[in-house]
């Protein structure tokens, strides 16, 4: 089964929470803080692989959870840091996060990685905040935050070549005779409804050929296989347009051609800048000589060259092929702008990391919210003074107290944190 697009939930693992230890040995005196840093929690890595072909793994199982750090200990022992979770998608895999709509990568050789989700910091152990005027700390920070994010993963097939065209025109026997490939062929609409990949061999050189589900009028606005279809054929190099020239199904070629590069245009207008090869099948069963003929004069203004085939009966195959890989080895590359993209693994990429906010909630109490607030507040010994006022100075520095005081603070009033309730004072 081919799946081209799945929605995951990925968690990064929690960062260890640093200890509170001190030096307790027999004849040391004074023996002092001890506690070490937890470890960094491990992180969400996807990875392209080119032995994947979908992402049919990742639509069932819908949550992965990266390895907590492990909490610091005595001794100035560090917590071990939590193992990475790796997620291996196919070569062409969008990842985008689905809370913005941005692209944190888009993986299109093999081995290319992206850090989806960073694991938190390990928290630092009472060792660091020990000095002249705190000669015991009894607090110690607390590990970072897991990060929770939804990501979207799209699929679109890396090919040399793409073959169009209408259903039922001899796309998938075409690539059946071209290739190592097997699909499935009917003599009904629709026998393809997921792109089948295989492999010319040709010349002591080979390339990547797509027979891409067929479309039907509306498929630029998501009719039918909509855009199944066409987001496939945006990363091809070369186009072959199968058409069934005989109108064996009462179909006009012209009309044929001119749909699908109308879809095409409405789609994306640079898929018509492609080389578009013209593959007229089915040429032994032509009734109508002088329609054929007005075809290759129609073809001949539009500036396309067409090679006459028989897919079922291999005729004129090579030539064909051989005016593909002739395209594909000429192939440049257009100059565009590169797609954005995001790197969500930068710690500072969270502007508001530092930010405290504030407001009044229905019982009046001052509340006071952040992200690195809570972080702090975790790490803070409610029965240590030096560890309350480490929490209060944070406050202070960060603008809390100018903030409430701008709302209205009196002495006396109520302030939370949490789920911790404090009452002010001026002095």
């Amino acid at each position: 089964m081919f799946v081209d697009r799945a929605e995951i939930t990925i968690i990064s693992g929690k960062g260890g929470n640093g200890a509170v230890t001190f030096r307790r040995d027999p004849y040391v005196p004074d023996g002092g803080p001890d506690g070490g840093d937890g470890g960094d929690g491990g992180s969400v890595i996807f990875v392209a692989d080119r032995n994947l072909r979908t992402l049919m793994d990742l639509k069932y199982k819908r949550k992965y959870k990266a390895e907590n750090g492990q909490n610091g200990m005595k001794r100035n022992r560090f917590g071990r840091k939590g193992e990475d979770l790796y997620i291996k998608v196919p070569v062409g895999t969008l990842i985008i996060d689905k809370e913005t709509g941005l692209l944190m990568k888009d993986l299109c050789n093999d081995g290319d990685t992206v850090v989806a989700a960073k694991g938190g910091r390990g928290g630092r152990g009472n060792v660091h905040y020990k000095s002249s005027i705190r000669q015991a700390p009894n607090f110690a920070e607390a590990g970072g935050f897991a990060k929770e994010r939804q990501v979207i993963l799209e699929l679109k097939l890396l090919a040399d070549v793409g073959l169009l065209g209408f259903p039922n025109v001899g796309k998938s026997t075409l690539l059946s005779v071209c290739t190592n490939s097997k699909p499935k062929i009917a003599g009904y609409h629709f026998t393809t409804i997921d792109p089948n990949l295989g492999v010319v061999y040709l010349h002591d050189t080979s390339f990547v050929m797509a027979d891409i589900a067929g479309i039907i009028e509306g498929a630029s606005q998501g009719a039918g296989l909509g855009f199944k279809f066409l987001k496939h054929v945006e990363r091809t190099r070369v186009l072959v347009h199968v058409i069934d020239v005989s109108g064996s199904e009462g179909r006009d070629p012209i009309e044929d051609y001119k749909k699908i590069n109308a879809e095409l245009e409405q789609f994306d207008s640079k898929l018509l800048k492609k080389p578009q090869i013209i593959a007229a099948n089915k040429t032994d069963l032509i009734t109508d000589q002088e329609a054929y003929e007005n075809f290759l004069k129609f073809m001949e203004s539009e500036g396309r060259k067409v090679f006459p085939i028989c897919a079922a009966a291999r005729q004129g195959i090579d030539e064909l092929l051989n005016e593909v890989l002739y395209e594909i080895e000429h192939y440049e590359e257009p100059d565009e702008e590169p797609i954005p993209m995001y790197d969500f693994s930068l710690d500072d990429y969270d502007a508001d990391y530092k930010k405290i906010s504030a407001y009044r909630d229905d019982d009046g109490a001052f509340v006071l919210e952040g992200k690195q607030l809570t972080k702090i507040f975790n790490s803070t010994n409610f029965n240590d003074n030096s560890s309350i006022r480490y929490l209060y100075n944070y406050i202070l520095r960060q603008g809390g107290i100018k903030l409430l005081l701008g709302m209205g603070l009196k002495e006396g009033d109520t302030v939370r944190i949490e789920n911790f309730e404090f009452e002010y004072t001026e002095d």
